[in-house]
């Protein structure tokens, strides 16, 4: 019933180190390449940094969770949901050795309209300065927001904004999405096929990226897989990779 939502993504670093936060970064610029593609709009709601001097020019990051808006957006990402494995020479290792990193992607519809009705008195809000590059503090004043669902323990948080209302108002957005994947009880059977519970570790992953000793990209689930490494990472060519999930979900694979 949500394909047709906006989608809300997060990715975080699993095993691996500083390859992981690199690779979660990796994996950011891949989708935010899909989402040009196809004429989406996507909004970086919140990110956590490493605190690591970054040898790829890209920022590390511990996580990030971003919005993408457009026309049946969570119906085409959501199998990109699980843990995404990363083989390459590291550019962090002063001996050149190959180096396996793993990162979790989760995938939820934004709820536009839910019946879900979350008490003021169940919240426990903070607020703290937003931070940029390199994690110096880009606001003087407490604009970021911090929501904790208290009954749950479902902790959300937003600092895109300049306020603290419309940083206040996105989180809360991200809080009913994840609510209802809990609480709605009719159902319950078919968000939690949604939500992925996979540790981003090894024997766990349902797309592989070998960038080296040679080049891969292969899928677990459909056994789709392709050499064209750039294609894919740097300009976001997941249209085989999508269309290969939605072929075995319609052949109920």
């Amino acid at each position: 019933p949500w394909d047709k939502n906006d989608a809300i993504m997060s990715i975080a670093a699993g095993a691996g180190g500083q390859d992981a936060a690199d690779w979660v970064h990796m994996l950011f610029l891949m989708y935010q390449k899909y989402a040009q593609r196809q004429g989406w709009k996507l909004d970086v709601l919140d990110l956590t940094e490493e605190t690591f001097q970054s040898k790829t020019g890209r920022h590390p990051l511990k996580n990030i969770t971003f919005e993408i808006q457009g026309a049946y957006a969570f119906g085409y990402l959501k199998k990109e949901s699980g843990v995404h494995r990363l083989v390459r020479v590291s550019p962090f290792s002063s001996d050149g050795l190959r180096h396996t990193s793993f990162a979790l992607v989760d995938v939820m519809p934004k709820i536009k309209e839910s019946t879900l009705n979350i008490k003021e008195s169940d919240l426990k809000v903070e607020f703290f300065r937003s931070s940029g590059p390199g994690g110096q503090n880009v606001n003087k004043v407490e604009t970021a927001v911090r929501i904790i669902h208290v009954p749950t323990g479902v902790v959300v948080s937003c600092q895109v904004e300049r306020s603290q209302s419309q940083n206040r108002a996105r989180a809360m957005g991200i809080l009913e999405s994840k609510l209802v994947q809990m609480m709605e009880k009719e159902r319950v059977a078919e968000l939690s096929a949604l939500k992925t519970k996979a540790k981003p570790e090894w024997g766990n992953q349902i797309r592989s990226y070998v960038l080296n000793p040679y080049k891969l990209i292969k899928d677990h689930r459909t056994n789709y897989e392709t050499n064209r490494i750039e294609s894919v990472l740097d300009e976001g060519y997941l249209d085989d990779f999508i269309e290969a999930e939605i072929t075995a979900q319609i052949n109920g694979v």
